[in-house]
């Protein structure tokens, strides 16, 4: 079973996504399909002298523009890779997608195509962040602006299974990300929020704070779609600003270049556990398959780790166990 990988999504498209292909059939010997244009995929795959049979070509022959409304797949392109990804994990033609596209229209068609997990309303984005002591899991971090309290208790949920299967962490705690550590703190949905929390039979240990994301005692940190996304975005621009003011500060004496050429493995460890790229793509938890989604300018490294993260979240059945786990745990759901 194949990794379907919408290849007309992102800033280099399809270049990117036929190459990221390639690397990931021949750096660990697993099966795509690239969704797009046969055209153009064709020629791009001719361009890397793959003559393997692990890359596979299915058409479609529209693509979702990034300032297109995220409905656009369902409404008015029917034809559109992204959907049409979606539909190969539907119909069991692949175990899974990859879109580095537009990010609305990927939540869209995994939710109207590949269905949405019973119990589960909002599926959400999330990702794996580094730590001194420890790894995080942070959601959602794009997929839901607007969240109301029984959408935190579900990304709570859904955060918790997924830091049990990909951390190993029997009993995850779980904070609430607010602008203070008391119960009072926060915005009215915010204290909603805590309080279905704190009523969850989860490991919640309360509010937590900005300063918690990279060194506090926690394993999941549930926040809304919007402030998630700044938080991600706001971590890459440091990491880069981080990573170029380390080569500035290296080139400006003999010294410290002398420095660097003794610590140049301790500086290669720190930019890889910074590297977005080493990571892929985030999952989209709480739909039926595996939905990940990139970076718009994901390059060849990032598109074939995804692939591979795509093929090892359903080699350990997370979709399946979140399915069997979220009508058993979760209280049913608030009356609107």
């Amino acid at each position: 079973m194949a990794i379907a990988v919408d290849a007309m999504g992102g800033d280099h498209a399809p270049r990117v996504n036929v190459e990221g292909a390639v690397a990931a059939a021949v750096d660990f010997g697993l099966d795509t399909l690239l969704v797009g244009k046969r055209r153009e995929i064709e020629s791009e795959l001719h361009k890397t002298a793959y003559n393997g049979s692990r890359v596979g070509v299915v058409e479609a022959d529209e693509v979702v523009l990034f300032d297109e409304p995220s409905i656009t797949p369902i409404r008015k392109k029917r034809r559109a890779s992204i959907r049409i990804a979606a539909e190969c994990v539907r119909d069991g033609r692949a175990k899974g997608m990859f879109t580095a596209g537009h990010t609305g229209a990927a939540m869209v068609v995994a939710k109207m195509i590949m269905g949405v997990v019973e119990g589960i309303d909002r599926p959400a984005l999330a990702t794996v962040l580094p730590g001194l002591d420890r790894k995080r899991v942070l959601l959602d971090i794009g997929a839901n602006v607007n969240c109301r309290p029984e959408h935190y208790r579900e990304f709570a949920l859904m955060g918790h299974f997924f830091a049990q299967e990909v951390l190993g962490i029997e009993k995850p705690k779980i904070g609430l990300l607010s602008v203070g550590e008391e119960e009072g703190k926060g915005t009215d949905i915010v204290k909603e929020s805590f309080r279905l929390l704190k009523e969850s039979g989860l490991r919640f240990v309360g509010n937590v704070e900005g300063r918690d994301v990279y060194g506090g005692d926690i394993d999941v940190i549930v926040t809304d779609g919007f402030t998630g996304n700044v938080i991600l975005k706001v971590s890459e621009s440091l990491a880069h600003l981080v990573e170029e003011a380390l080569k500035q500060e290296i080139t400006r004496s003999l010294q410290a270049s002398m420095g660097f050429l003794l610590s140049k493995d301790a500086f290669r460890s720190f930019k890889k556990r910074l590297d977005y790229s080493e990571y892929g793509g985030a999952p989209l938890l709480g739909v039926n398959g595996a939905c990940f989604i990139g970076h718009g300018r994901s390059n060849v490294k990032a598109v074939r780790n995804a692939i591979r993260a795509a093929d090892d979240f359903v080699r350990r059945g997370i979709p399946e166990k979140i399915r069997e786990r979220a009508l058993t745990f979760a209280p049913p759901p608030l009356s609107r």
